[in-house]
């Protein structure tokens, strides 16, 4: 049976080099930095070696690096420790997007239940958002912006240096969700007027379950878990040492590879395109998001198959041994409406029959071709009119 693995953005396979760090630590005794004998000794000196290789793969400093517990915990300690902490100084507003990951959505709104001011900007049809939107929403009251680097469901890329320049300008936090960015763009910390960064190391061949948080030297944040000393006061909890080793040698591999990584994603999503193109037609289908290559992610292509359910399209996608995903978050065994379309104000239709492809390293052209002709049997069978 075809077995075809299109869902990168969703979770992408352990590189075998991540996978052997992550044994060779987890297999070297026991592991608690906070400890004093040899064996934490050990243990700090190996989360100190990932965070340095991290630092300087990212241009910043070790100290402003805090190990977190995924993507998820980043944006909403980001969020919740920053807004908290500019509060003190009279700030109450929170700036932020319509199309960003409900991890960071849902803490907004969390946040504007307890008096903070949330405007969500909205985006253009490819899901960007203006600079002078932006500009015009962040003011002297504005505790925290967040705007994250690149889609998830689309890939389009915003102009984060930008915002984050108004942002300082203005005295706001700036934070950025970067996790489908790593692997893809350039993060040059030293350069970008951000003061926050949300990554996760499962996008880019790590495990699942660790993160990172970036937190520039003298921003304001007060520390969401509490609990012990660790990460500097910043980030209580006994540190994932196996995964945090895995995680800094998933980096270091996606920052090396990461010129062909983008090559490589360019050519999948063109041969998809080209391969559909001449099996159904391209009046057939829709491409969602930006079509310049330097407006977007090379790695996530999200169509819509007019006519087809997004949930009977992906169902027999599966059924064909082919993992994509849909253009809506599913939740409580339910198919909701992608809030990232609607928020592009494309039609109805258009969103109910959304798919996304993501691709990585391990696929190929001949995978795309396969999945076009799937593709088009499944067309053929199951549009509606």
């Amino acid at each position: 049976m075809t077995s075809i693995y299109f869902d990168h953005a969703a979770t992408s396979p352990m590189r075998a080099e991540s996978l052997e760090a992550y044994l060779n630590t987890a297999g070297a005794g026991p592991s608690n930095p906070s400890s004093l004998h040899s064996f934490g000794r050990a243990a700090r000196s190996r989360v100190t070696a990932a965070r340095d290789a991290i630092a300087s793969l990212l241009s910043c400093s070790p100290s402003e690096l805090v190990f977190t517990g995924g993507g998820t915990e980043s944006d909403n300690a980001a969020l919740v420790g920053a807004a908290n902490a500019q509060l003190a100084r009279g700030r109450n507003g929170i700036v932020t997007t319509a199309v960003e990951h409900h991890a960071l959505l849902h803490t907004c709104h969390n946040l504007q239940e307890q008096g903070f001011k949330l405007t969500v900007l909205p985006v253009d049809d490819t899901g960007r958002v203006s600079v002078e939107d932006a500009a015009a929403a962040i003011d002297d009251k504005t505790a925290v912006v967040s705007v994250m680097a690149g889609n998830n469901e689309v890939g389009t890329l915003q102009p984060i240096a930008e915002i984050g320049a108004v942002a300082r300008d203005r005295g706001a936090v700036m934070h950025v969700d970067a996790v489908q960015a790593l692997g893809y763009v350039q993060l040059d910390l030293a350069n970008l007027p951000v003061d926050m960064m949300s990554l996760s190391a499962h996008k880019i061949g790590g495990p699942q379950g660790v993160g990172l948080l970036y937190i520039r030297k003298g921003t304001s944040f007060r520390p969401m878990l509490l609990g012990g000393s660790q990460e500097r006061n910043r980030r209580a909890g006994t540190e994932n040492v196996a995964g945090i080793a895995a995680f800094a040698a998933a980096a270091k591999l996606a920052e090396a590879e990461r010129e062909l990584r983008c090559r490589h994603a360019e050519e999948l999503r063109q041969s998809l395109l080209t391969e559909l193109e001449q099996a159904i037609g391209a009046e057939s289908f829709v491409v969602n998001g930006p079509a310049d290559s330097a407006s977007r992610l090379p790695h996530v292509l999200n169509m819509s198959f007019p006519g087809i359910p997004s949930e009977n399209m992906l169902m027999n996608l599966d059924l064909a041994g082919v993992a994509a995903s849909g253009g809506s978050a599913c939740t409580s065994g339910s198919l909701k409406p992608s809030h990232v379309l609607s928020a592009m104000n494309l039609s109805r239709d258009l969103v109910a029959s959304a798919v996304r492809f993501s691709f990585g390293l391990g696929n190929t052209t001949e995978e795309t071709k396969e999945t076009a002709k799937i593709i088009a049997t499944i067309s053929a069978r199951m549009r509606i009119y």
